[in-house]
């Protein structure tokens, strides 16, 4: 049981979808930041009709519109954060806008804009066809930094949903039935006491060195972690000057693994090892957590739903001048950094070609991927699906200059306009076919039968910390 109808608006409305897209491109606010960007969808929804609430979850960028009344409740996650420093302007050369400032080099002006067309087709097609059902828009800012979703979810925003729907950017078209590790963000703040560095280093108690011996000890504490645990630092502040022992230091730490229990136990050594090293070098220290999230639960019956929806939507067809712009911004890449690039996903051969344009098949098992996305919180929640399209030219690595290139070309624009088409048939679906929905939320109890979801975030949270880092 289907219907062409949100197909149709999707169509008939691409121009407005790809205004909307490249005005979310030119403001490229960052996290939390989001304040043009979010306004622009909002209301481009009440204007459809949409009841929208701002504010949501305590961020003033964040919102949740909802239409319709009854069961099933779909909802779409939107997000819209731009990256720093990635200016670029649509050309296959690296020339910024705007010399150090934001980008969208992971496309989330396409992602915002994708969703907010699904959700209007899918308002058109429930009118025309009288379903009943309520759709509910979720405006998710700060994906980038890992807190939006996280909060909302905290917050309880995804309860009322029966499935979320999403997706992102790719170079690749097909169904993301991969894992996302957990992970925390935390800064390790190291006291110490401050003095001549030649008249009086025994009167001093240097903070960065401190920062230092934790570094060696953690360091050490690889050989001892899952292999698929992931341990990055950057020292954020190490001092003044040389000749002044630093009082304070500043080390900033991602843990990740592939199970939320997995970096809990690595960040509890981590911790151990950071209290020895404030020991070894007679100081004092913090430890403060910025956000976590979790890792993410797949749905095999909503992911095969998907990939068959994904099949019975054409796929982008590229014209030769956007191949080229392809062949252009990929100049210079290493052979072997393509392929690493796609091998993530896939093991077909694409070998010389540029831009994709079939969908990949369903992986019969789950692919584990080293990043971490806090649409995982919501997994947890409520049986969540997420695609990709191609929306960058196959080796592209995202947070690039190149990539913010191409999401506000043609190119970007059809993978976005392809994505909103799928993601609006399979909703249709899930709203027609009461079966099929059933058997989602099956598979999600089951899978969430003996672990609850609870947020890893602290207690003492706070967004004003947040905007502060």
């Amino acid at each position: 049981m289907t219907s062409e109808i949100g197909l149709k608006w999707v169509n008939e409305h691409s121009e407005r979808l790809i205004e909307t897209s490249d005005k979310l491109w030119e403001f490229a606010e960052t996290a939390l930041h989001e304040y043009q960007s979010s306004d622009l969808l909002q209301g481009e929804l009440k204007q459809a009709g949409f009841e929208v609430e701002t504010g949501v979850a305590g961020m003033p960028t964040a919102f949740r519109a909802r239409w319709g009344n009854g069961t099933p409740t779909v909802g779409f996650l939107a997000e819209y954060d731009a990256l720093p420093g990635l200016s670029q302007k649509s050309v296959p050369r690296k020339e910024p806008m705007k010399e150090g400032a934001p980008g969208h080099g992971c496309g989330h002006n396409l992602l915002g804009t994708a969703v907010l067309g699904a959700a209007l087709a899918l308002k058109a097609e429930m009118e025309q066809d009288n379903l009943s059902g309520t759709i509910v828009v979720f405006g998710c800012p700060a994906e980038e930094i890992m807190v939006g979703k996280i909060v909302m979810a905290r917050e309880g925003l995804f309860d009322e949903l029966d499935v979320a729907l999403t997706w992102h950017p790719q170079s690749l078209n097909g169904v993301m039935n991969c894992g996302w590790v957990a992970m925390n963000s935390v800064k390790f703040d190291f006291h110490g006491i401050t003095s001549h560095a030649a008249f009086a280093p025994e009167m001093g108690r240097s903070a960065l060195d401190a920062v230092e011996l934790m570094n060696v000890g953690v360091n050490y504490l690889r050989e001892h972690v899952s292999s698929n645990a992931r341990i990055h630092y950057v020292i954020t502040n190490g001092g003044r000057e040389p000749n002044i022992v630093p009082g304070y230091a500043q080390v900033w730490y991602y843990i990740r693994a592939p199970k939320r229990e997995e970096v809990d136990a690595i960040y509890a050594r981590i911790k151990d090892i950071a209290e020895g090293a404030a020991l070894m070098a007679g100081t004092k220290v913090e430890a403060r957590l910025l956000t976590a999230c979790h890792d993410c639960l797949l749905n095999t019956s909503l992911n095969r739903h998907l990939s068959d929806s994904m099949q019975c939507v054409a796929s982008p067809v590229w014209s030769e001048e956007e191949l080229r712009f392809a062949r252009e911004l990929t100049q210079g890449f290493d052979a072997n950094q393509r392929m690493r690039q796609i091998s993530i996903f896939t093991r077909d051969n694409l070998e010389g070609h540029m831009l994709h344009s079939d969908v990949l098949p369903l992986n019969d098992t789950h692919i584990l991927l080293p990043g971490s996305t806090d649409v995982s919180d919501v997994s947890w929640i409520v049986p969540t699906g997420q695609i990709m399209t191609a929306c960058y030219p196959i080796g592209i690595p995202p947070h690039s200059w190149q990539l913010t290139a191409s999401v506000s070309t043609s190119i970007g624009h059809k993978g976005m306009l392809y994505a909103a088409k799928v993601l609006v048939k399979a909703a249709s679906e899930l709203i027609r076919e009461a079966g099929l929905l059933a058997r989602v939320k099956a598979e999600h109890l089951k899978n969430t039968s003996e672990k609850k979801y609870v947020c890893a975030l602290p207690e003492d949270f706070s967004l004003s910390t947040v905007h502060l880092e």
